[in-house]
C-alpha cells in the first residue's frame, strides 16, 4: 500500500509536495511548509502571546477566544480569528470588545465575525434576554409549566 500522497499542478504536471497520507477520517495532515505564507505567520506565533494580549482586555475576550479554539478541529484554525479579536479591540476599544465577547458567549456564538457584527451594530449594550424587555400579559391562553408535564 502506497502511503504517500503526491500533489500535482495540473497544467504543468509538476510535483510540488510529497507527504505521508493521513487515514484519519475527516482529519487534517497539514505541514507548515505546505501552508500559505499568511497562515505560516500565524502558526509561528504562539497562542500564549494572543492570550496574554486578550487577558489585558478582559475575561470575556479570553473566554471567547478559548471558545473559538474549542469549536474547531484544530485550535490553530482559530489563531487568525484571535488576532482579529485584537484588531477589533484596536478599532472599537477594549471595553466595547469585552462587552461584545460577553454577549457572544451568552448567545453561543463561535465566530469572530459574530463579535464584529455585535460591535458594528452597537449591540453590546443591549440586554441579554428578551425577558428583560418584554412581559407577556396574563390571559386565559397561557397554560403554564404544569401543562407540559
Amino acid at each position: 500500500m502506497n502511503r504517500t500522497l503526491i500533489l500535482v499542478i495540473a497544467e504543468h504536471h509538476e510535483r510540488i509536495a510529497v507527504h505521508e497520507r493521513s487515514y484519519k477520517k475527516y482529519g487534517y495532515s497539514t505541514l507548515e511548509a505546505h501552508m500559505p505564507k499568511a497562515h505560516q505567520v500565524y502558526a509561528q506565533h504562539s497562542i500564549e502571546f494572543v492570550m496574554e494580549s486578550l487577558k489585558k482586555i478582559g475575561s470575556s475576550a479570553v473566554g471567547f477566544a478559548e471558545h473559538m479554539m474549542a469549536n474547531r478541529p484544530f485550535p490553530q484554525q482559530a489563531y487568525r480569528a484571535c488576532y482579529g479579536l485584537l484588531r477589533l479591540g484596536e478599532r472599537y476599544g477594549d471595553s466595547r470588545l469585552e462587552k461584545a465577547c460577553e454577549k457572544a458567549l451568552v448567545a453561543g456564538a463561535i465566530r469572530y465575525q459574530q463579535v464584529e457584527l455585535i460591535l458594528k451594530n452597537k449591540l453590546e449594550e443591549v440586554s441579554h434576554s428578551l425577558a428583560d424587555t418584554y412581559n407577556s400579559p396574563d390571559h386565559e391562553n397561557i397554560r403554564g409549566p404544569d401543562y407540559f408535564h
